[in-house]
């Protein structure tokens, strides 16, 4: 171990048990890995249980001039969650949740499961905005840190909208509550260069018509590439700015501490349907006119997505039975009674009424077959990983465009993908937010 490791090990051991501290190469490499193909080997992992903790071990690894990273679930496929010096795991002290005003709002510790978050607010009819594909397993933390959406919340309810305080720690070892009055003024006292800059930021941008322009139309697409620089333009507090800068920021401002958001609504009543298509021109015409309609998801596949999961167990028969041409959507509706839900399942299907169908799952309440479409839809990237060559890694991507556009964006994208022999990728995602994702098998042993 380098002289530099070995003196911040020294200096951990000071304060945490032998057994929170993993510097074994072998325990190293299985703590190290996350869910994404990337890969490096720690030098130590931690397994820390309190926030005094983290301040201590933030502000040594800073001191010392070693890098730290931060890993929730790690489940996250673009490699966020891995380190080549000190990671830092947490122990099952991180599961705390405070529900308050009747269920509207949730404060969350970042050990805590998102779908368990939304089981605890189950009874009161809510639950939080973010919803990854993988919330069954993925945490709060990496889902605030990341900005992770899926499939319903879109940008409305993702963590930087429905946020409403976090604390949190920087890199320093210094710790804010935005809810708390008396730690702001304390963080005032101790960062105040910080937060001149970011009033700073705050006014170069806003007096710059061609950057706002710029920031606001990056922020128009599903966007969680680089900081949250709309944060600047949105809020002039630079307490807000900070707390929203903290979101998207994948750890490298600093730990997320807990988080409190503001719920979302979780209708009773529901619906869903899958229609299928002749061709990806005709399903994103047919997208463009549900953006007006009170749908509450719409997913896109496309045919060799749809050949990805025909023999997965649930699914329509006449999925088997598509050409590469076919595209599918998958929507889903939602409403607080049921004369309502039925009412919005009518004006979607009016809206794209002239769009000739190959074939359809019509709208259905009947829950076994609704959550065996969707489980189709979460189900696409492991399909394609289950059947790929051995020594290939599964290479999966995100890319959006105006809705308007998706049509010819997901021609070209496949016209790439097939150009390059990548004859076996998909491509699915968001269409309401025109966000895609394309999957691919990858063999990197040679050029």
């Amino acid at each position: 171990m380098e002289a530099r490791y070995a003196l911040l090990l020294n200096a951990f051991n000071s304060f945490l048990p032998s057994e929170r501290i993993i510097t074994d190469p072998s325990l190293c490499l299985a703590l190290g890995t996350d869910a994404s193909f990337y890969r490096l080997l720690p030098k130590m992992v931690l397994r820390l249980s309190t926030t005094e903790e983290v301040i201590k071990a933030v502000k040594l690894c800073s001191e010392h001039g070693i890098h730290c990273t931060f890993r929730a679930a790690g489940t996250s496929l673009s490699g966020q969650a891995i380190s080549d010096s000190v990671l830092i795991t947490l122990t099952d002290d991180w599961r705390g949740y405070e529900i308050a005003e009747q269920g509207k709002s949730i404060t969350l510790q970042p050990g805590v499961i998102g779908a368990d978050a939304n089981k605890y607010l189950a009874p009161y009819g809510r639950k939080i905005g973010p919803d990854p594909a993988s919330i069954n397993s993925c945490k709060i933390g990496g889902i605030a840190a990341n900005n992770a959406s899926g499939m319903c919340c879109g940008t409305a309810q993702n963590s930087y909208r429905t946020l409403a305080g976090i604390s949190l720690v920087l890199a320093d070892g210094t710790y804010l509550d935005t809810r708390d009055e008396l730690s702001k003024l304390k963080f005032t006292q101790q960062q105040p260069h910080l937060l001149a800059g970011l009033r700073q930021l705050h006014e170069e941008v806003t007096s710059n018509p061609t950057l706002s322009e710029r920031i606001r139309h990056k922020y128009r697409l599903k966007n969680t590439t680089g900081y949250s620089l709309n944060a600047l333009l949105d809020f002039a507090d630079p307490f807000d700015i900070l707390a929203h800068l903290m979101i998207g920021s994948e750890g490298t401002l600093g730990f997320i501490n807990d988080i409190s958001y503001h719920t979302v609504p979780d209708y009773s009543y529901k619906a869903s349907c899958l229609l299928v298509y002749a061709d990806i021109e005709t399903t994103c015409l047919a997208v463009t006119e549900l953006a007006s309609t009170p749908v509450a998801a719409v997913e896109l596949m496309d045919g060799r997505a749809l050949r990805s999961i025909a023999n997965l167990a649930g699914m329509p028969d006449f999925i088997k039975a598509l050409d590469l041409e076919a595209a599918a959507l998958l929507i889903e509706v939602q409403a607080e009674t049921r004369d309502e839900l039925k009412d919005k399942c009518a004006q979607a299907m009016a809206a794209i009424e002239r769009f000739t169908l190959l074939n359809q799952v019509p709208f259905t309440q009947d829950k076994t077959v609704c959550d065996n479409l969707w489980a189709m839809r979460k189900g696409m990237f492991p399909a394609v990983g289950a059947v790929r060559e051995t020594g290939t890694t599964v290479v999966i991507e995100d890319v959006a465009f105006h809705v308007e556009h998706l049509a010819a964006a997901v021609r070209k994208l496949t016209e790439l993908l097939v150009r390059f022999g990548y004859d076996e990728a998909i491509i699915f995602g968001h269409a309401l937010a025109g966000n895609l994702h394309f999957v691919f098998t990858q063999g990197f042993d040679s050029e």
